[in-house]
């Protein structure tokens, strides 16, 4: 068998065993060292193919596409610096659990070090960010595609499991690399086996030790990022503990289930008054997901008696090392397991307590609203507040670093699921938090609404925006149906709110204000676009924006020394209500 045909053979059997094993999307960016790759994922009819001639956009778009199916989602490139420009989205998906699969096409070891065109040393590339890195044997024979389909099949159990993560197949081709025919291989059966994300075994010795240590005493449960919800369980933990839930919109359980439990509404707000927390310290803390976001959230936990961390997909949400005790099972299963096993007068609660959390909290949620509402110059809280109201049930809001997540965290009001619980019905959040970057905002919003999750909404700042424009350049006209609202206030003014707000350089180091015309960038895109001046037009431009098709942007203009003086009231009213007599 010619080399072309040798080299088809393996990459199909190797495409094989993925799509076998349920991948069905592989990002795609032109190259010919990964001719073979490319035309067996092309001839594969369960992958569809998505062609970016930009990598790094590629491998956000990707990033996107996985976080948002919770599935393996494949890259394909050439070798040389085109496998590099995948690096940062490996790295987010890395720290964030997304399963990505970098198919790096690559010369023959013998070139490697020789000085050979577009050859560098590609083994290990994206060293302790990946799982596994694979390479599979120059193709020399079809007695060598077995391999290539076992590789297929490891790497899909090194992606999935508890606790998922990026992985790296390193794929050398000797030229001649176009073949002439169809690959000499037969499918076969995948015999993939994923683990759980915990052992059912410990789940009650854990849950008894958990009962008998820390029910009846004064506790918060707070809830980071986490996979999709498919149950209440977490919400009701609180229900049955008597502690309150502050729950990022992250972890899909910013919701109001009466009953069922509740998250607090304005809980970042309350916990940010240091002289009502004071008052009302809880003598634990019970986190479960990723770290918290806000540096509320983080004094909360860190000023806590005892630290108790529920992490099932080692998220490791504990930096400091301050946890008590980590219980090591999937959340959901450990509460689902406490509510299943109630009595009917549940566990001992600490007198008073739920109630005093949810009555502070109703007070500050309502002298924010009336706050909000008079403002008609555009404050940022308030774009977060009426976005997050705006997205449909069955939606995704997908929320840029920085200041977005953080507005979100303050002002996204709990929603209510359907009376008939549907995990699909929830409006989804999601975001790049595993390592937070700004890099890649646009393709992985685009990567989002590719997967069918829903109708898909953004809120960026311009600094996210415009740093990816090039996605928005390659991919806008052709792009999926995406609204992203663009909070245009003259770039990276979260710094103002951070300690290097009292440096003199920080205009000239920090702010960055962006060097281009959102409007241009989008003319240029072929894209549509709507720029708002006045809070009360925000919701008439969405509603625009959701009736048209494709990639639509509402920009909304705000003023930097406005919003810091608004932030200011915000935290000045919710001192006054929290201030009076409980």
């Amino acid at each position: 068998m010619a080399v072309a045909e040798t080299s088809f053979a393996c990459a199909t059997a190797l495409v094989d065993a993925l799509a076998g094993g349920g991948v069905r999307h592989a990002c795609v960016s032109p190259g010919s060292r990964s001719t073979p790759l490319a035309l067996a994922f092309a001839r594969d009819e369960r992958v569809t193919i998505h062609v970016h001639a930009d990598e790094r956009t590629a491998a956000f778009f990707a990033l996107g596409l996985a976080a948002a199916t919770t599935q393996p989602v494949a890259l394909v490139c050439t070798s040389g610096t085109a496998a590099v420009e995948y690096h940062p989205a490996i790295v987010e998906a890395s720290q964030a659990r997304v399963q990505l699969l970098a198919l790096t096409a690559d010369r023959p070891p013998h070139l490697r070090g020789t000085g050979a065109n577009q050859t560098i040393d590609q083994v290990e590339l994206y060293g302790t960010a990946v799982r596994i890195y694979l390479e599979p044997p120059v193709p020399r024979s079809i007695d060598d595609a077995p391999a290539w389909f076992d590789t297929g099949v490891r790497a899909l159990a090194e992606a999935g499991g508890a606790s998922p993560a990026p992985v790296h197949i390193n794929c050398a081709f000797d030229e001649p690399l176009v073949p002439d025919g169809p690959a000499a291989w037969t499918r076969r059966p995948v015999p993939i086996t994923r683990a759980g994300a915990s052992d059912p075994d410990a789940l009650q010795p854990a849950l008894d030790a958990f009962w008998s240590r820390y029910a009846g005493r004064r506790g918060v449960i707070t809830i980071g990022a986490l996979r999709p919800p498919q149950t209440l369980s977490l919400l009701s933990l609180g229900e049955l503990l008597g502690w309150p839930v502050l729950a990022e919109p992250l972890s899909g359980l910013r919701l109001d289930a009466s009953r069922a439990g509740r998250a607090l509404a304005a809980g970042q707000l309350v916990i940010g008054d240091e002289a009502w927390v004071e008052r009302h310290r809880p003598e634990i803390v019970l986190h479960a997901g990723a770290a918290p976001t806000t540096r509320a959230s983080q004094r909360l936990i860190a000023a806590s008696d005892t630290v108790v961390m529920l992490d099932g997909e080692h998220l490791d949400p504990d930096p400091n090392g301050i946890a008590e005790r980590r219980i090591a099972v999937d959340p959901e299963a450990f509460a689902a397991l406490a509510w299943d096993q109630r009595t009917d007068g549940t566990a001992p609660h600490p007198d008073g307590w739920l109630d005093v959390w949810r009555h502070a909290d109703l007070r500050a949620h309502a002298a924010i609203d009336r706050l909000l509402d008079r403002w008609e110059e555009p404050f940022e809280g308030r774009i977060a507040r009426d976005l997050g109201a705006f997205v449909p049930l069955g939606g995704v809001l997908w929320a840029g670093s920085s200041m977005p997540i953080r507005d979100l965290d303050a002002f996204f009001a709990p929603r209510r699921p359907p009376r008939i619980w549907n995990p699909s019905d929830l409006v989804r959040v999601m975001g790049n938090r595993g390592a937070s970057g700004i890099d890649g905002a646009v393709a992985s919003i685009l990567g989002v609404a590719t997967s069918g999750s829903g109708p898909t909404y953004a809120l960026v700042g311009d600094v996210s925006f415009l740093v990816d424009a090039s996605s928005l350049l390659w991919s806008g006209r052709s792009g999926p149906d995406a609204v992203i609202v663009v909070v245009a206030n003259g770039g990276g003014q979260i710094f103002s709110l951070l300690d290097q707000a009292r440096l003199p350089e920080l205009a000239e180091l920090f702010v960055t204000p962006p060097p281009a015309e959102i409007g241009a960038v989008c003319a240029a895109a072929g894209v549509g676009h709507r720029r708002i001046d006045r809070s009360g037009a925000l919701v008439p431009a969405l509603e625009d924006a959701a009736r048209a098709r494709g990639v639509q942007v509402v920009e909304v203009a705000t003023d930097p020394e406005l919003q810091r003086r608004r932030r200011a009231d915000v935290r000045d009213a919710v001192a006054d209500v929290l201030a009076r007599p409980d």
